[in-house]
């Protein structure tokens, strides 16, 4: 799967269990939606582990936003649309958001709901178009390499939840 994704993420996917991403990001995210349907606004609001670092609430919402972003990418290449797509800048969009002021209810609703249309998209997809090729902010990428992406993120940020800022522990 080297070169159908930027360098960057490789460590984050590297950590993906299995070759099945649709497969992969069913089960993550239920076992996500678990550790999220357990937070309460009184629990987690304004929670954050290091001043100038995300809220916890900050951190689900960049998980859709990333998510929503990665997956219109894949659908691009997937499509077969070779105008190389443009890179984002995920701190901006977190800071534009205002996540902090909504309900985590809502931010775990909209998680749920952007994930079920993220596997809707990905189960649909051929063996071609899954295989394709596009450039992504620079780098070669595949529907695949993307899929995988967003899995390793995902992975990543839900450490960083349970290790980092205590997220879910008893």
């Amino acid at each position: 799967m080297d070169g159908e994704f930027a360098d960057y993420a490789k460590l984050d996917i590297d950590r993906v269990v299995g070759d099945d991403a649709v497969k992969v990001l069913a089960v993550q995210g239920a076992d996500t939606l678990a550790l999220l349907e357990s937070l309460t606004d009184a629990a987690v609001s304004g929670a954050r582990y290091a001043p100038g670092k995300w809220t916890v609430k900050e951190v689900i919402g960049h998980l859709a936003d990333d998510e929503r972003i990665f997956a219109y990418r894949a659908l691009c290449i997937a499509r077969n649309d070779a105008r190389p797509l443009a890179g984002f800048d995920e701190k901006q969009y977190v800071e534009s958001a205002g996540f902090e002021s909504r309900p985590v209810a809502q931010l775990t609703a909209e998680y749920v709901s952007v994930r079920r249309a993220t596997l809707t998209l990905f189960d649909g997809l051929s063996t071609a178009a899954w295989l394709r090729r596009g450039v992504v902010n620079g780098y070669a990428a595949s529907a695949r390499g993307l899929a995988f992406h967003i899995a390793g993120h995902e992975l990543r940020h839900v450490r960083a939840l349970r290790e980092t800022y205590g997220v879910g522990r008893v």
